[in-house]
């Protein structure tokens, strides 16, 4: 959307809050100016990120601490928004039924006093939002039974790091943290499942460079989001594989988990390895036609005798081509749980699942809530995670 557009948007929406709250809180001592000066503060600041993100790395655009502003007030105006429109569906609901029922209601009491609770709880759970968005992730911890697994793959553990976005108010301290987390699970391998980014590489390599520090047996491995390719994704996957990391561009590797002693076959050795493959974007194609998402394309040439197959792929919606190419286990990103309410509620419209374990025929598919935040630094509703996924066999 341009940006002379986005702005006469965001305007419009402020005036309309501004409009069905403030005559409401006039009735309520102090109130309004308070909400008065947020409203103005929002409107002027929210569009910020925007030039920011447009300028990019050239000089002129809005200073850091503005930025970290016009973010906090899209989450908070995202918030009140949202209730004011509720509390207007709310009054409307409560009109018509003291006209039908014929009751009277002390009309300006309840718009006065609805016209607050908006304001504090969009306050409140922004605050709260906050702190979520920017404390360290906490780990959650799952099993995923599979069906016929290898006993020598019983036990294997996957951390999971999902949509991080390095940028605007993400930078190296955040990042350093959620590595440090993460190497004091001793994992036997890391998957990074998409939208690491919000920017270029020359604005954000110093800020990713704690990535290098991530520890685990068989390494970390990464796939493309959406965001890698608005940032640049031919220069990340290179500054991520001078990092250390291997990028997955709709390939696959073969781990060999475990030292099988006493085997004596090419099979017996096959039999207790992982099949790990990375996909580009669901969207990819779009940027570069030969990144086209893929799951068959990353199994080519992969040994017949590995059983045991895992797909990243940083959109939940690669499920039903990862299932049909013959996965066990698919780990995606890309919903954020929904963030923050109400985006919660329209994630399903676009993915097939929002968060957690869910089974696709023979398939699991494990989506993550994403480890930062995009965005406003809020979440509500959506706690941020690291995810330690564990093999399990599946008991019938």
């Amino acid at each position: 959307m341009p940006l002379r557009l986005l702005t006469l948007l965001v305007t419009l929406l402020h005036v309309y809050t501004g409009l069905r709250l403030l005559p409401a809180l006039a009735t309520l001592t102090g109130g309004w100016p308070l909400l008065l000066a947020a409203l103005l503060l929002s409107a002027a600041t929210m569009p910020l990120p925007f030039i920011g993100a447009r300028a990019g790395a050239r000089r002129g655009g809005p200073a850091h601490g503005w930025k970290w502003l016009g973010l906090l007030s899209m989450g908070w105006f995202s918030s009140i928004f949202v209730l004011t429109l509720v509390r207007d569906a709310g009054l409307l609901l409560a009109w018509a039924l003291a006209g039908v029922g014929g009751a009277s209601i002390d009309s300006a009491a309840a718009q006065s006093w609805s016209a607050a609770a908006v304001a504090l709880v969009s306050t409140l759970v922004t605050l709260i939002g906050f702190f979520n968005a920017r404390r360290t992730a906490s780990v959650v911890r799952v099993d995923v039974p599979i069906r016929g697994l290898p006993a020598s793959l019983e036990g294997f553990t996957i951390a999971q790091l999902s949509d991080i976005h390095v940028g605007p108010t993400i930078r190296r301290g955040y990042l350093q943290r959620i590595v440090d987390a993460v190497n004091r699970l001793g994992a036997d391998m890391v998957a990074i499942t998409g939208d690491l980014v919000d920017g270029t590489v020359s604005e954000l390599r110093e800020h990713v460079a704690p990535l290098a520090g991530l520890r685990a047996r068989h390494g970390t491995f990464v796939v493309t989001g959406n965001h890698e390719y608005y940032a640049g994704a031919h220069a990340w996957i290179a500054e991520l594989r001078r990092l250390g990391l291997r990028v997955l561009l709709n390939e696959h590797v073969v781990l060999q988990t475990r030292n099988v002693k006493g085997a004596q076959t090419e099979e017996e050795m096959l039999d207790s390895a992982l099949v790990v493959a990375g996909v580009t974007d669901y969207t990819a194609v779009h940027f570069d036609a030969a990144h086209a998402s893929d799951p068959q394309r990353a199994l080519q040439d992969a040994p017949p005798l590995v059983r045991t197959r895992l797909l990243l792929a940083h959109q939940p919606r690669s499920a039903p081509a990862a299932a049909e190419a013959g996965y066990q286990l698919q780990l995606s990103g890309h919903t954020h749980g929904g963030q923050f309410f109400p985006w919660n509620l329209f994630v399903p419209l676009q993915q097939p699942f929002t968060a957690g374990l869910h089974r696709l025929r023979e398939m699991w598919v494990y989506t993550s809530r994403g480890t930062g935040y995009w965005g406003p630094p809020k979440r509500f509703g959506a706690p941020s995670e690291i995810t330690l996924l564990r093999l399990v066999p599946e008991r019938l």
